[in-house]
């Protein structure tokens, strides 16, 4: 068979791209693979759970060959598919590393925030009219999640989370760490008998999160000297544990910052004495980008609000300083 003329660009010696797979595949499998699973990499992208699985399994197709294999634990790449995503997570981490680099320090009109749940449910969202006052201009997108982002694929601009002092190639500032104390609703209260001592409390319905470590962290650091044996329903996230105070279905533990507004209306009322401090709140950002303008405007105003709903100062506690 006859063959075509070659091309301006063959004639010339310039190398023809091989022949690649679509992109929107690549991405739902780059996603899969580092996430571990089809509905966090459907979360990741912003996409459907279907759609996630249709483009990996097209790839496959493609490819003629399994790149993943689902389980009852989950997904596991295949040794095929872990050649690939070892080699497409590099090129997507060299992509954001040039975009990083070519864009603009400039004053951003847009800020992506993940923040855990429960202080970006009662804290940040009741003050958006607020940031959006002190910072005009800026399109917020908030993500409420307890995952940390993937600051080099631009997940995320800012991340606040609440835990013990962050690792890794980041910015942060310790934003509070706040006493966690027991809280619950008035009505609860007034069916209940009074609780005077942490021998009273360890024997009430107490609000769990995901796991009940920690309540007995929380009693271990009050002082209570004996086995704990906890009960109580276990609601995943600060938020719910709240929620439920709130609605008289037993005690919580809540901080300043996340029960503030609930304390001052008179829908919590703080149980004993106590002076217990686990983790802190802190705003964690990519180094290359910490001194932006939109970023360090936020860093200010969220410091700023703090301290008034906390009656304290800004924290200027920070770490990983650029090198």
């Amino acid at each position: 068979m006859r063959r075509g003329k070659s091309s301006p660009d063959e004639q010339e010696g310039v190398p023809k791209r091989g022949r690649l797979p679509p992109l929107s595949m690549v991405r739902a499998f780059e996603a899969v693979s580092r996430l571990g699973s089809m509905r966090r990499a459907a979360d990741d992208l912003n996409l459907s759970h279907t759609v996630i699985s249709r483009h990996v399994r097209n790839l496959e197709a493609w490819f003629g060959t399994r790149l993943v294999d689902a389980g009852p634990r989950g997904i596991r790449l295949t040794a095929e598919g872990r050649v690939f995503a070892e080699t497409v997570g590099a090129a997507f981490d060299l992509i954001a590393k040039s975009t990083a680099e070519l864009r603009p320090a400039v004053n951003r009109t847009v800020l992506r925030i993940w923040c855990v749940p429960g202080f970006a449910t009662r804290w940040l969202t009741p003050r958006f009219n607020q940031l959006q006052l002190a910072l005009p201009g800026i399109d917020f997108v908030m993500r409420a999640t307890d995952l940390e982002p993937d600051f080099t694929r631009y997940e995320a601009d800012v991340d606040i989370r609440y835990s013990e002092e962050p690792r890794g190639n980041v910015r942060w500032i310790l934003l509070e760490r706040p006493r966690m104390f027991p809280v619950t609703s008035p009505e609860w209260i007034s069916r209940n008998a009074p609780i005077r001592t942490l021998d009273d409390l360890v024997r009430q319905p107490l609000i769990h999160e995901e796991s009940r470590d920690q309540w007995r962290q929380w009693f271990r650091k009050a002082g209570f000297e004996h086995e704990v044996t906890l009960n109580g329903p276990r609601l995943w996230s600060a938020n719910l544990t709240v929620d439920a105070a709130v609605a008289g279905q037993g005690i919580a533990l809540a901080t300043r910052l996340i029960a503030a507004d609930d304390l001052r209306a008179g829908r919590l009322v703080e149980l004993l004495e106590t002076d217990v401090r686990l983790g802190g709140y802190y705003l964690v950002g990519p180094r290359e980008r910490w001194n932006e303008v939109t970023s360090a405007r936020f860093r200010a105003w969220l410091q700023q609000s703090i301290a008034e709903t906390t009656g304290g100062h800004a924290s200027h506690e920070s770490g990983n300083p650029s090198r």
